[in-house]
């Protein structure tokens, strides 16, 4: 049964009908058309995440989307379901449908003039400020499981997204670099002043965050999971590290944050890097070796830790 196939099957558990696919990374995502509208069907890669983490994520969502923020709520199948098991093992899931354009994909200049891309950066940076702040008022239920994007999962030995600084195609001198870089990570995150831990998005990058007039909605929180918040701010600026405007949009996503939480510039910047970092861990068993993407993001996390450390 190929994958349109699978959807079809899915999306019958709430009464939908396929109209096309959306994407295809960690995850199959179809949009579909259900009853009173239209609704995200995701397909879950096999073995990525668990059941009962796939259905923290969706009581998580639904319980910030509760709240007021920003952000899709799951739907429940024709059973009451959040999360349905296909007869060939795979798991299936939908959250209400957003509408809206993503701010732009990762590594491409923004399009909009610089006071329209500072003013969506401000928005942002209080909507991840209300998701921090309504994840703190929330009880957790039994049985909640999430990823932890902490030291360990960030440059331990066995980081989630792997070892970075052994990536297959970087040099003997990259690789150093690399393990440097990882070392002085590992160092802040030890002694951090900060400490904000909790809930995060995990993956706020461009793609995911839709753009509604002057609305902005997160999605996907395929990647979330327990972790340093600054980690949040950092992704978000990850696709902005060579905008001639980086520093003004640092700084507005910051200022947007602070409306309602505080985190300093040079946590954000740590945490960009790391994310860069993290970035070329992805890589390694995801993309064919000769997938260009291997050394943009090589250069990428290596340029951008010649700005951080001497």
């Amino acid at each position: 049964m190929n994958i349109h196939d699978q959807a079809q099957l899915a999306a019958a558990h709430w009464h939908g009908q396929i109209l096309r696919l959306i994407g295809a990374r960690e995850n199959a995502v179809f949009k579909m058309e259900i009853p009173d509208g239209h609704a995200a069907l995701r397909l879950h890669r096999p073995g990525y995440q668990n059941p009962d983490a796939i259905q923290s994520e969706l009581w998580w969502c639904t319980a910030l989307s509760d709240a007021g923020v920003a952000v899709p709520p799951a739907l429940a199948a024709k059973d009451g379901a959040l999360l349905v098991t296909l007869p060939d093992g795979r798991l299936a899931s939908a959250i209400h449908w957003q509408e809206g354009h993503p701010l732009g994909a990762t590594g491409v200049p923004l399009s909009a003039s610089v006071p329209v891309i500072l003013q969506r950066h401000h928005a942002l940076g209080r909507l991840l400020a209300q998701m921090h702040a309504a994840t703190d008022r929330l009880t957790l239920p039994a049985g909640f499981t999430r990823p932890r994007w902490d030291l360990a999962g960030l440059v331990g030995d066995a980081p989630l997204w792997g070892r970075f600084w052994e990536h297959p195609l970087a040099t003997a001198a990259q690789a150093a670099r690399l393990q440097q870089v990882r070392d002085w990570i590992a160092v802040r995150l030890a002694t951090l002043a900060d400490r904000d831990m909790g809930l995060i998005h995990a993956d706020v990058l461009r793609e995911n965050v839709l753009v509604n007039d002057r609305s902005l909605c997160l999605i996907d929180f395929d990647d979330s999971g327990f972790g340093y918040r600054g980690y949040d701010l950092g992704t978000a600026m990850l696709g902005n590290v060579a905008e001639p405007a980086y520093a003004e949009i640092r700084d507005s996503l910051i200022d947007g944050y602070a409306t309602l939480r505080q985190i300093d510039r040079d946590t954000v910047e740590m945490f960009t890097l790391m994310r860069a970092c993290a970035s070329v861990g992805w890589t390694m068993p995801r993309l064919a070796a000769d997938d260009p993407i291997h050394r943009r993001h090589l250069a990428r996390c290596l340029g951008f830790a010649e700005r951080l450390i001497p």
